[in-house]
């Protein structure tokens, strides 16, 4: 079974960094893209970034010259370097893959469980 497991949240000073890693496991074909969201208390999830198998990104505005996404295909891992951290990027932040699993005729989205992210001083 597909499994996205997150880690490399926690709380970090404004103008800090964290570096948050996702990897996908459990019979998986091929990935299409993997990507990180977030979601603030009362607010919707949004779109943070994400990277695809032959290594285009695309950024939330919010993220463009902040954060860097970046792919391990071999180990079909995902990380997300942030940095110049602001109290509005705290949020948990979760892990989003589009994949074909082993057997399976189509691929479909999955998510991680999510890892907090604070920015407080």
């Amino acid at each position: 079974q597909v499994q996205l497991v997150e880690s490399g949240g926690g709380l970090v000073q404004p103008g800090g960094s964290l570096r948050l890693s996702c990897a996908a496991s459990g019979g998986i074909f091929s990935v299409t893209l993997m990507g990180w969201y977030r979601q603030a208390p009362g607010k919707q999830r949004e779109f943070v970034a994400r990277v695809t198998s032959s290594g285009s990104t695309n950024y939330a505005d919010s993220a463009k010259g902040r954060f860097t996404i970046s792919r391990d295909n071999a180990k079909n891992t995902v990380y997300l370097q942030m940095n110049s951290l602001k109290a509005e990027d705290t949020a948990a932040y979760y892990c989003n893959a589009v994949l074909t699993p082993v057997g399976a005729p189509y691929q479909s989205a999955y998510w991680g469980q999510g890892t907090q992210v604070t920015v407080s001083s």
